[in-house]
């Protein structure tokens, strides 16, 4: 080993571990601080997390002089594990949570920066000062498993694959949202005033449903539409009513076209689904409802007797 150069680990290093918003806004301020400093590191990740990051596997010990744990609980197997591995290093914990000090992970580190532990005055978690990040769109994800009486033209199964693998490469901070209403399960909402408010908050909604379409366009929302049904369906028919544009037919979904939606989502379509919203709230109607009420007025039905 030449010279001082510090291995950044976490329970976001360990292959079982997980990586939390917290954890990594901790780590992102010692990152910080380190580079104020010109201190050199490295920080390891989980290969389930990063794939292509520096994993444990990838690490030499002898070429860092020292190890610092950030973040989490010190406690359990795999953090005495660093001890071990890393035996020739000066091992420091920060911003983190001591459980047991008797505990071998916690009495392994030569120097404990706690945010809490027993008989201490609690520090301020590290996450708190992090760096702040630019901020990404939110997105709502409505999509649809069932729909079973399109028999053979269903494509819902594919569509949500496509969509979902999409998405987990956008720069977004998704919600899986679900129209269904239920008064009994917490998760759900219970009104559609409830979800309307969910819809209102976010920047765009990508979905396969129709009421995923005409509920986030009556709040003004923008929306990437894909219908799951070969050769059309409702969607399709519902894109159309509202004069909406951004849909994509299940025979041409591909990255292309949905990035092509996309980016006019978060820009132009954000005026168009504003001008759609006044439409459909203010606009002539459109709808079948005055052949309804036509309907009744011409032929009412009589009492206790039905009309066929």
């Amino acid at each position: 080993m030449t010279g001082q150069r510090i291995l950044l680990t976490g329970w976001f290093s360990f292959l079982d571990g997980e990586a939390t918003a917290g954890d990594v806004l901790a780590l992102r301020r010692v990152e910080q601080a380190l580079d104020r400093a010109g201190l050199p590191y490295d920080t390891v990740w989980s290969p389930g997390f990063h794939p292509e990051a520096l994993h444990f596997a990838d690490v030499r010990p002898d070429a860092y002089s020292h190890l610092v744990f950030v973040c989490g609980p010190l406690a359990g197997s795999q953090v005495a594990w660093l001890h071990e591995e890393f035996r020739a290093c000066r091992r420091i914990a920060v911003g983190v949570s001591v459980v047991d000090p008797e505990d071998p992970a916690a009495t392994g580190f030569h120097l404990v920066l706690p945010r809490d532990a027993p008989g201490a005055v609690p520090a301020l978690d590290l996450s708190a000062s992090a760096p702040i990040g630019r901020p990404t769109p939110v997105v709502g994800v409505i999509l649809t498993h069932g729909q079973q009486e399109y028999g053979p033209r269903r494509r819902h199964a594919e569509v949500a694959e496509a969509v979902t693998r999409w998405l987990s490469g956008k720069d977004c901070a998704p919600v899986e949202l679900e129209t269904r209403l239920d008064t009994r399960d917490w998760r759900l909402d219970s009104t559609p005033e409830q979800f309307q408010s969910v819809l209102a908050r976010l920047d765009c909604v990508v979905t396969d449903r129709l009421h995923g379409l005409v509920l986030a366009l009556r709040t003004g929302i923008p929306v990437l539409a894909v219908d799951p049904v070969a050769g059309g369906a409702k969607l399709t028919a519902q894109a159309r009513a509202c004069d909406w544009p951004a849909l994509v037919p299940a025979e041409r979904l591909d990255a292309r076209q949905l990035d092509r939606w996309w980016d006019w989502c978060l820009t132009s379509g954000r005026a168009a689904a504003r001008q759609s919203r006044d439409e459909l709230l203010h606009g002539p109607s459109r709808s079948s409802l005055q052949g309804l009420v036509d309907a009744l007025a011409a032929r009412p039905l009589r009492s206790g007797r039905s009309s066929r």
